[in-house]
């Protein structure tokens, strides 16, 4: 097996050597609505990171730990292990037996190489993509075998609360009045204190029973500092061959008759981005709208969902796909450039996994498939040691926005999956 990274830089260290430090997101303190532990500052108007451009290296298993690198920049900081068995699970089909690791932009490059192989991959909104390569696939796994798990029951704090959130709110609506955006989705992370022992293959097992969802996904590589968890319900790319499709969700409500205009209104602007996003990279005249808002049921709300297709052009690779499509449109907003701008300028904390891209790509077949990674939990360390449970919720915000709705919207995104995960909501 084998760790690589780009001119970033991966530092390989024995395990007994590693300090425990990684790379803290905020942890504010009151319940989910908090400000408490700090944060690394983003300098407002930052410029965005190119994907790959930053590698950050990763914690390391019994024999070798990997730097995790500030992303644009900065010092390199090491993780303790957590044991666990490497592997990935997306469904039914499980990797397993880890070749290779590769960061940055190797591990955009990997996934069109001479080498071929089936790729776990997790792209961090901030640009950070990890590639995992397995040597064997089970894609009609069984179940796993259970894993306990203990119900992550006090605190959750949240790195933006009630007022930032609101303030937050009416930040992005004087953004839209004076022209230089017309949505933008606003998140906070959402963290709760967790053991060393914990396991997230239980959380993972909890979730496809009590939260099933059509692009569940549990990515568990300790040699790249991955342990993440996901409940995404939206398919960022799905990939057969040529033919390139995204199925963006905007538009949320606890039932069908609760979508607002504005839901409706939202979800067109950004299949309209999505549009934009797939004409880079495929062949003229080819780029479709197949299903335009079309409702779909999951565990305790409703979304619409629309489907945008396009054949892509010949020689397009993965390096091309992602520079013209990520992240995605509908946890970033339109104009997407003016979105990250102000992403950058008032959410307080990282997005890491969340919002970025989690999923799998088999460069034998030509075939991939990349889910948004919304509805997701992921396990890190702040610099302090102490390892943390993180979850990501958030909202589209548009003209139309009342604060506190949105406020409630990413209220009831985060309910039932954090119920889960507390034991208040039985699977």
């Amino acid at each position: 097996m084998s760790v690589r990274g780009s001119d970033a830089g991966v530092v390989l260290v024995d395990a007994a050597e590693a300090e425990g430090e990684a790379v803290a997101l905020a942890v504010p303190d009151d319940g989910l609505a908090g400000a408490g532990e700090e944060v690394p500052e983003r300098s407002a108007g930052a410029p965005a990171p190119a994907l790959g451009e930053q590698a950050a290296a990763r914690s390391a298993d019994a024999r070798t730990a990997e730097a995790r690198g500030a992303r644009m920049g900065g010092e390199s900081r090491c993780l303790p292990m957590i044991r666990a068995v490497t592997h990935a699970r997306f469904g039914s089909l499980v990797a397993r037996d880890l070749i290779d690791v590769r960061l940055g932009d190797e591990a955009i490059s990997a996934l069109d190489g001479l080498d071929g192989g089936f790729w776990a991959v997790v792209a961090d909104f901030e640009g950070t993509v990890t590639a995992a390569r397995f040597g064997r696939v089970e894609r009609r796994a069984p179940e796993a075998e259970p894993t306990a798990w203990a119900p992550v029951d006090r605190e959750w704090r949240s790195s933006l609360d009630h007022a930032a959130y609101l303030a937050g709110v009416e930040e992005v609506r004087r953004r839209i009045e004076a022209g230089t955006v017309y949505q933008v989705n606003l998140c906070r992370v959402l963290s709760h204190r967790l053991e060393d022992s914990a396991d997230l293959d239980g959380l993972a097992q909890l979730l496809s029973r009590g939260n099933p969802a059509p692009h569940a996904a549990r990515v568990n590589v300790p040699e790249a500092g991955l342990d993440v968890v996901c409940a995404s319900p939206e398919a960022f790319l799905l990939r057969s061959g040529g033919r390139l499709e995204s199925r963006p969700i905007k538009g949320t409500a606890a039932v069908l008759p609760g979508m607002l205009p504005k839901d409706y209104a939202e979800n067109v602007m950004i299949v309209d981005l999505v549009r934009n996003d797939l004409h880079h990279v495929c062949r003229a005249g080819t780029v479709r709208v197949d299903h335009l808002c079309a409702p779909e049921a999951h565990p305790g709300l409703v979304h619409l969902v629309s489907t945008v297709s396009g054949e892509l052009r010949p020689g397009i690779r993965w390096a091309d796909i992602l520079e013209g499509t990520f992240p995605p449109g509908s946890v970033s907003g339109a104009p997407k450039s003016s979105a990250l701008t102000a992403i950058r300028d008032l959410e307080a904390a990282p997005r890491g996994p969340y919002c970025g891209a989690i999923g799998w790509v088999d460069a034998d077949r030509g075939e991939a498939e990349l889910a948004v990674g919304i509805r997701t939990f992921w396990a890190e360390r702040d610099a302090d040691g102490q390892r943390w449970l993180r979850f990501g919720t958030g909202a589209g915000i548009t003209w139309a926005s009342g604060a506190e709705a949105e406020w409630e919207e990413t209220q009831l995104k985060a309910a039932r999956l954090i119920g889960l995960a507390s034991g208040r909501v039985l699977a």
